[in-house]
C-alpha cells in the first residue's frame, strides 16, 4: 500500500481544551538539558571531539584529538552554570524537568543530589550526547536499554520521560516499544500533548521546542544578548496566554542548557522573562511528568478506525457504498497515497472526490445515473440503499402528500428527459421546501451546468455519509 506516515493534520481546527489544573491559561515546562560529561570526547571513547552547541564560533569536531576549549566550555555548564540555574529555580520554587544524558549524570553525583533534593524530574536524554541518525536500529535499541539501566543505577529510579534530541527516524518508535515511558518528547509538532500508536502501544507525546530554546545562542539564526531570548519568550508567552484566556490553553516548553543560559550575560534575559510570567494569574509551571499525568487522565487515548491502515478488501467493503452503487471509487481511493490526514471524514472525502473528479465524464455520468429519483418509484417500493433511504427520510421525502408526490414525479420525469440523469441534491443540507424550490430552478439549466452541479452534490453526499461513518 502507498502510505504517507506523517501526520499533517493533528488536532485540526478544534484542539481539545487542555483543562490545566486550577483553570490555568498556560502550562510552562522548564527543561534543563544536562549533557556535560556525555558529549563527544576522546575520553569517552569517541573518535572526535564535540562540535555542537558551544560558544566557539564555527566549531567542528577534531578527529583523533581532545578539544581543550570545547571541553572547558562544557565543564563550565556543570561547574558553574548548573548551580546558577539551580539557585534561580529553587529560590522561586519553580519545578524543572532535567533531560539527563546517562553518562553525563554518572559523572555528576553532586548535581544529581541537588536535582533530587529540589524534587526535579530527571528524564532520560539518552546514553550519550551524540548523533543517532546513522545508528543501526539494533545499536540504537541497545543504547536505549543501556541508558535506562544506567540512569536507574545512578539516580535510584527509572526515567519516566525520554528525549534523545539528536535522534534518528527510528527513535520514537524504539522508545515507545520499550513500554516504559509515560512521555516522549522527540517531536516539535504541536503546542499540546498528543498520542501516537506503535503496534499495541499508545505513547503519549509531549512536543518539545528548538525555538524557545537557548541553543539559539550557539546556532544561526540565533540570540546575541539575553534580551533577545527574553523578548522571544515573552512574545511566545503572551500569544499563548491570550489563547488560554480565549478558552484554548496551550503548553510552552522552554529549552535550556547549563553551559549556555548558565552564563551571567544570558541568564539575565531568562530572569526577566520569569518575572513577566510569574506576574500573571493562571500560569501553571509544571514538570513534564505532571503534564503527562494530567493529559493521560483528562485526555486518555481512544483507538479509532483508521481507513489508511485497512487492506483493500476491508476498505472497499467499508466504504464502497459511499458513492452510490460505485465501489470503484473506493477501490481507486485505496490506491492513493493515504495517511493520517485521510483518517477523518474530511480527509477520506477528499481522497474519494479526487478519484471521482479524475474519472472520465462517462464514468461520472454512470455514478449520477446510479442515484435514485427523489421520492420516486424505488423509494415507494422500498428498494433504495440504506443510505438513500435515511437521507430522503431526513428531509421528509418519505411522507409526502399525494399532491407533493405527483409534483416530484412530474419534475423527475422532465429532468431526466432533459439532462439524462436524475436530479441530485444533498437532501440533508435542505428541507422539503428548499429541495422543491431548487428542483424548480435547476431544471431550467443547461445540461453541462447541471452535470457540474450534480457532481458537486454527489461529492457532498459522500462527505456527509463519511461523517456518519467516521465520528
Amino acid at each position: 500500500m502507498n502510505r504517507y506516515p506523517r501526520n499533517l493534520t493533528g488536532y485540526g481546527p478544534k484542539p481539545p481544551n487542555a483543562a490545566w489544573p486550577g483553570g490555568a491559561k498556560i502550562a510552562i515546562s522548564l527543561v534543563l538539558n544536562y549533557e556535560e560529561g556525555g558529549e563527544n570526547c576522546l575520553l569517552h571513547g569517541d573518535a572526535a571531539s564535540e562540535g555542537f552547541l558551544s560558544d566557539i564560533p564555527g566549531a567542528q569536531p577534531w578527529p583523533g584529538q581532545r578539544h581543550w576549549n570545547m571541553e572547558s566550555i562544557y565543564d563550565y555548564g556543570a561547574r558553574a552554570g548548573f548551580w546558577r540555574l539551580h539557585r534561580l529555580f529553587t529560590s522561586r520554587g519553580l519545578p524543572v524537568t532535567i533531560y539527563g544524558v546517562a553518562t553525563a549524570l554518572a559523572r555528576s553525583p553532586e548535581q544529581i543530589a541537588a536535582m533530587k533534593a529540589a524534587d526535579w524530574e530527571i528524564a532520560s536524554h539518552g546514553l550519550k550526547w551524540v548523533e543517532h541518525r546513522d545508528m543501526p536500529v539494533e545499536e540504537e535499541r541497545a543504547a536505549i536499554a543501556e541508558a535506562i539501566r544506567l540512569h536507574t543505577e545512578i539516580t535510584g529510579a527509572r526515567p519516566q520521560g525520554w528525549y534523545t534530541g539528536r535522534c534518528s527516524v527510528n527513535t520514537v518508535r524504539l522508545v515507545a516499544e520499550t513500554g516504559q515511558f509515560d512521555w516522549v518528547s522527540d517531536t516539535y509538532d504541536d503546542d499540546l500533548p498528543h498520542w501516537m500508536e506503535f503496534g499495541d502501544r499508545d505513547q503519549l507525546i509531549l512536543p518539545y521546542t528548538l525555538e524557545a530554546n537557548d541553543m539559539r545562542f550557539a546556532t544561526a539564526p540565533g540570540w546575541v544578548t539575553g534580551a533577545d531570548f527574553e523578548s522571544y519568550l515573552k512574545d511566545a508567552f503572551d500569544v499563548l496566554y491570550a489563547e488560554g484566556q480565549a478558552g484554548a490553553p496551550k503548553m510552552l516548553s522552554i529549552g535550556l542548557h547549563c553551559r549556555l543560559i548558565g552564563r551571567p550575560g544570558k541568564v539575565a534575559g531568562l530572569i526577566r522573562f520569569l518575572d513577566h510570567a510569574q506576574a500573571h494569574e493562571g500560569v501553571w509551571f509544571a514538570r513534564r511528568i505532571d503534564i503527562a499525568r494530567h493529559w493521560a487522565t483528562m485526555h486518555p487515548h481512544t483507538r479509532r478506525e483508521r481507513p489508511s491502515t485497512l487492506d483493500r478488501a476491508t476498505f472497499v467493503a467499508r466504504f464502497g457504498s459511499v458513492y452510490e452503487h460505485s465501489p470503484w471509487v473506493a477501490e481507486s481511493a485505496h490506491a492513493l497515497e493515504l495517511g493520517p490526514a485521510h483518517d477523518s471524514a474530511t480527509g477520506l472525502a477528499n481522497a474519494m472526490a479526487r478519484v471521482f473528479r479524475a474519472a472520465t465524464p462517462e464514468a461520472r455520468l454512470e455514478v449520477l445515473r446510479a442515484h435514485p429519483d427523489l421520492a420516486g418509484k424505488l423509494a415507494a417500493a422500498k428498494r433504495l440503499t440504506t443510505e438513500s433511504t435515511q437521507e430522503q427520510a431526513s428531509a421528509g421525502l418519505d411522507a409526502l402528500t399525494d399532491a407533493e408526490r405527483a409534483r416530484f414525479e412530474r419534475l423527475n420525469t422532465a429532468y431526466v428527459e432533459k439532462h439524462g440523469f436524475p436530479f441530485i441534491i444533498a437532501v440533508r443540507d435542505n428541507t422539503k421546501a428548499s429541495i422543491m424550490a431548487t428542483f424548480e430552478t435547476r431544471i431550467d439549466n443547461d445540461s453541462a451546468t447541471e452535470f457540474a452541479i450534480a457532481c458537486a452534490q454527489v461529492e457532498r453526499i459522500a462527505e456527509l455519509r463519511l461523517k456518519d461513518m467516521l465520528r
